[in-house]
Formats: structure tokens, C-alpha cells, sequence
């Protein structure tokens, strides 16, 4: 490195906080630090210690232990979070589009920020930034790909942007059967959207409720189940969404913020979203599902080997 006001080489003169050398020259003893490299374009953190932090993320660990573990401050790793999240988003954007399916499952999952739907006060009754917040998910059964999801209030306007969503994920012309609960927003969505590529059934089933109060937070009891075929011919065999529940339990094992009776709920919408990106991205490349031994996007022949969480943030 050279001095800028002597024009003169600089010699080494230890290392920066953050690992990157310095130089300080010898007339002038004026000091230098190497260019900084950003760590997802915008953070000082190292990149190594930023790639633990989100992998305990991924692992079902909360902000807290993740910061008495790695030693990152807690806005460090929202921070990275966030940044992470936004670069996951864009992935699943450019890559899982036009996939050929064969059988889908659609389900949503609970969840809610800041406070419970009806612990908000009647001044937020409107706030839509806060309280229930459902996380719609379209799974396909065989190659276990996520396919897309959306992030919003259990209504009519949040299931027409996932259905949407899911018509530029799937491939045109090759049509493909899918199956959902009973919520009635999905059949005027499906119906718009979906009908000319797909074979569309409900999989209803009827809940009894637990009479012990010390027993509410048990699952409940399925007293009945009914295949109903809605759109096309879907065949009666297919009608299941077991495959996408067991990926909601999956969702609450390894995202800290979405275990039932805890503290660790999320605190802003923007959040909950970040986290819910990273995990679907990182489900879909890196992770190896049980089942067919590689990851969901190999199966599915949108990529030909298993990605690390650093090529996946690259």
C-alpha cells in the first residue's frame, strides 16, 4: 500500500479489529487499512461469523443464544437476518419458476407478530403490522419442493397472491393435481387462476374439541374426513395434505419464533418474513430431505448438487 501524502510504500503494521491488515507509513507514520469486504454487500461482520450465526438461526436457536454463542450483537445478526432473507427472496424468485409438478398440497401455518389477534387493543384492531400473521405454503409431494409461499392475514386478498404466486412457479401446459383444507377463499383462487393446469380437491376434516382445560394445548381429535373433488377429475387417492402439515411441524422445529409458548414470537412483520425466507430457500437447496436423500431442488432438476448457506447467499 502506498502513502497518499508521501507517495511512499507503506509498511505492515498489524491487523484491524476485524481482521483485515494495516499499514502505516514510514515518514509520514500516517496509518491505512486494506479495502473492507461487506459481508452481504452492506455488513463489517465477518463473513465466517455471519454464516454461524444464521446456520443457528436455521437450527432452531433464538437471537439470544445465537449472540451467547457466536458473541454477535443481537441487531448485528436481525441484521444479517434481514439481509439474508432479502437475498433467499430473490433466489426462489429466479429459480423456482416453471417447475413441472405432478402433485401439489397447499396448507397455511399460524403464527403472529408482537401480540395475539385478540390481545391487540381496539386502537389496533386495523394494524395489520401486528397480530395474526398466516404463512400459506404449496408444497409438491413428490420432490418435497417448496414451491412458493405468502405471508398475510388467513383472508381472501392473501390467497390470491399465493395462488398467483404458485401459477408463475408451476409449468404451463402440463397439468398437475392439487389439494387443499377447506378454507373457501382457495376455491374462487384456485378457480381463477389454476383452472385451465390443474385437478383441484379438498382434503375437510373435522376437529372435536378437548373439554380439560389443562389439556387445550393438546392436538385435537380429527372425528371425521372428507375428500371433496372440486375442479376437473383429481383422482381420490391423491386427495391428502399430509405431506405440507408435516412440513408446517418442520417449520416449528427449526424456526425458534414459530415454537408454540414461547418469548421468542416475532416483534416486527419484516422479521417473521426474513426468517420465513431464509428457511424456505435453505430447505429447498441445502438441506437433505430424509426421504429422497438429496435436496428438494435436486429432485426436482433445478440444480445438480447440494448447496452450502454461503453459495446460497452469494
Amino acid at each position: 500500500m502506498t502513502c497518499e501524502a508521501c507517495d511512499m510504500k507503506c509498511q505492515r503494521f498489524g491487523t484491524h479489529r476485524n481482521g483485515l491488515r494495516r499499514f502505516r507509513c514510514p515518514q509520514c507514520h500516517k496509518t491505512y487499512t486494506e479495502a473492507h469486504r461487506l459481508t452481504l454487500g452492506e455488513m463489517y461482520i465477518s463473513e465466517e461469523k455471519m454464516l454461524i450465526a444464521l446456520k443457528l438461526l436455521l437450527e432452531g436457536n433464538s437471537i439470544r443464544s445465537t449472540m451467547r454463542i457466536t458473541g454477535v450483537d443481537g441487531n448485528t445478526i436481525m441484521k444479517a437476518l434481514v439481509l439474508a432473507g432479502e437475498r433467499c427472496e430473490k433466489v426462489m424468485a429466479r429459480l423456482v419458476v416453471n417447475v413441472a409438478v405432478k402433485d401439489v398440497q397447499a396448507d397455511e401455518i399460524w403464527g403472529y407478530v408482537a401480540k395475539k389477534e385478540a390481545h391487540k387493543l381496539p386502537t389496533e384492531k386495523d394494524d395489520d403490522s401486528e397480530g395474526d400473521a398466516y404463512c400459506y405454503v404449496a408444497m409438491e409431494r413428490h420432490s418435497k419442493l417448496v414451491l412458493n409461499f405468502a405471508l398475510g392475514r388467513r383472508n381472501q386478498a392473501t390467497t390470491d397472491i399465493f395462488i398467483e404466486g404458485l401459477r408463475h412457479a408451476t409449468a404451463p401446459g402440463q397439468r398437475f393435481q392439487i389439494t387443499t383444507d377447506g378454507f373457501q377463499p382457495y376455491v374462487s383462487a384456485i378457480t381463477t387462476t389454476l383452472s385451465d393446469r390443474c385437478d383441484y380437491a379438498m382434503h375437510i376434516k373435522v376437529y372435536g374439541t378437548n373439554p380439560e382445560d389443562e389439556r387445550r394445548y393438546s392436538p385435537a381429535e380429527v372425528i371425521s374426513s372428507e375428500k371433496v373433488p372440486v375442479i376437473g377429475n383429481p383422482d381420490k387417492k391423491r386427495i391428502c395434505t399430509s405431506h405440507v402439515e408435516r412440513q408446517n411441524l418442520t417449520i416449528r422445529m427449526q424456526m425458534r419464533r414459530m415454537t408454540r409458548l414461547t418469548n421468542a414470537f416475532s416483534k416486527k412483520w419484516d422479521n417473521l418474513w426474513s426468517a420465513y425466507c431464509l428457511w424456505f430457500a435453505f430447505y429447498n437447496f441445502c438441506r437433505i430431505h430424509t426421504t429422497i436423500r438429496i435436496t428438494p431442488a435436486m429432485e426436482a432438476g433445478i440444480t445438480d448438487h447440494i448447496w452450502d448457506l454461503k453459495e446460497l447467499l452469494a
